[in-house]
């Protein structure tokens, strides 16, 4: 079975998840996730969408019927250890370490695995409607394991994450763009996040890569070293085609003109790497 389906536009790949009724995630499909983002790392690719194809549902959770079976094969869950959760991290990162923008439509339900998919992605649009984002997994007895406990505390920070977790708690979208969960919510998340896809994917791609190095790399690491990320980054932009095309054009514009250029580089592709 075939539970993700793509289709790309305009260097925009939008990959849709389909496992109904509920759309759990599950093992298969994890495993056709990390297949895909091999593919999305080709440089035609300017920016990926995960959505879903399943009409208030975007990734519930994971299935709790296969964690089950792992629970109850406990002479078989000793001798795996860690490598079940090890698995999810590594695909969660290897999501992350994509040097181009990802950006989640959650257009339904994203609890528990769901929801740790969606904090691995750099741009989250919610959508308003009687959905449920969060990590319930301390009522099942477990705990996130998909890197929910690590991606929220770095997001919200470890006083609001451990209560959050520690409820196990579920909130609708207006809440957990409050919350800072999401950045921004839409009556069509998909229509919303395409938008803001093709909007990026207008942008010099070198720069757009190195920023998502600097932030990530320099937030797991101190400042020192982090700012050393930034330079090697900026001296990358600097060193260019793309970046010598956009600062000439920038510095041709009369100075009453330069704000709306910049308010307009969006909307029109100019640079070597599209």
């Amino acid at each position: 079975m075939s539970y993700w389906t793509c289709k790309t536009e305009g260097g925009v790949v939008t990959a849709s998840y389909l496992n109904p009724p509920m759309n759990y995630f599950c093992a298969e499909g994890a495993g056709e996730l990390g297949d895909l983002i091999e593919t999305w790392r080709d440089p035609a690719i300017k920016v990926v969408v995960l959505v879903s194809g399943v009409d208030g549902k975007f990734i519930t959770h994971y299935s709790v019927e296969e964690l089950l079976t792992y629970a109850e094969d406990r002479e078989g869950l000793r001798k795996a250890g860690t490598a079940l959760t090890a698995g999810y991290h590594a695909l969660l990162l290897s999501l992350r370490s994509l040097l181009k923008p990802v950006i989640v439509a959650m257009n339904g339900d994203a609890m528990g695995g769901g929801f740790e998919l969606c904090l691995a992605c750099d741009i989250r649009i919610g959508m308003r409607g009687d959905h449920r984002y969060g990590l319930p997994e301390v009522k099942l007895g477990i705990l996130p394991g998909g890197s929910g406990t690590q991606r929220l505390s770095r997001l919200i920070g470890a006083s609001r994450a451990i209560e959050f977790i520690l409820r196990g708690r579920i909130v609708k979208p207006e809440e957990a763009l409050a919350m800072g969960l999401i950045h921004e919510l839409a009556d069509n998340a998909l229509a919303r996040a395409t938008q803001v896809a093709h909007e990026m994917a207008r942008l010099p791609p070198l720069s757009i890569a190195m920023v998502k190095r600097a932030v990530y790399e320099g937030s797991d690491t101190s400042l020192a070293n982090g700012l050393d990320i930034e330079s090697d980054g900026f001296l990358a932009t600097m060193l260019s085609d793309d970046g010598v095309t956009a600062m000439r054009d920038y510095v041709a514009q009369p100075f009453e003109q330069r704000r709306d250029w910049l308010e307009q580089q969006n909307k029109v592709s100019k640079y070597v790497g599209q």
